[in-house]
């Protein structure tokens, strides 16, 4: 393990208040923007310690599947719910082909060091007509997450130190194509006052 590498999941330690407002936010995005049903399969990459979003969801999926380096007892516990305690990297080309209709991965793609890679299993490991769900922090963005983490001390500057990108609409969109997402597949829009830009690209049957 070198020493960028991460040893802990999001929210290990707790969330700061600055945190728990964007998981809010981020979790209004996601109930307008995507649908679920009881026959849902959900894959939740970097889920976090409490899997705050995949706990949300339990009692309205069919099955949910949680990424992180460590996952809570608690989180473990919810009925329907499975996790696979290990890095994104390695985690990812161990699930099947077609085998969710949901990817999650929210304020993850930042954190890692090839993102088109994990951006071409999770079009790998959705089945036909399913949906990827993306939010990432922006340029615009990067300014107010450094001065809250690094001046202010309003959430943890280890996770500031650990990004490897910031994105706009022109930064994402093509590495959404590149893993295999068509065109008129792919929504992209800002949120959170122009900080993060929130994506839903789905995976179109051949043509």
């Amino acid at each position: 393990m070198t020493a960028t590498e991460r040893r802990e999941s999001y929210g290990e330690r707790g969330l700061s208040p600055v945190d728990r407002f964007g998981v809010w936010l981020s979790s209004r995005a996601i109930e307008r923007g995507v649908s679920l049903g009881s026959s849902s399969r959900v894959l939740d990459i970097g889920c976090g310690y409490d899997a705050t979003l995949l706990r949300s969801l339990a009692g309205r999926i069919a099955a949910g599947t949680g990424v992180d380096l460590h996952v809570s007892k608690e989180a473990q516990a919810v009925p329907r719910l499975d996790f696979i305690e290990s890095s994104i990297e390695e985690a990812l080309p161990t699930i099947r082909d077609e085998s969710v209709d949901v990817v999650f991965a929210i304020s993850v793609l930042e954190h890692l060091a090839d993102p088109e890679e994990a951006l071409l299993h999770a079009h790998r490991v959705l089945a036909a007509d399913g949906t990827l769900v993306l939010n990432v922090p922006t340029w615009r963005g990067k300014r107010f997450l450094e001065l809250s983490a690094f001046r202010l001390g309003l959430s943890p500057a280890v996770e500031m130190d650990d990004h490897k990108m910031y994105y706009d609409k022109r930064d994402l969109w093509p590495l959404l194509v590149r893993a295999g997402f068509r065109p008129r597949g792919i929504k992209l829009r800002y949120h959170k006052f122009g900080l993060n830009l929130f994506a839903v690209a789905r995976k179109l049957p051949p043509a």
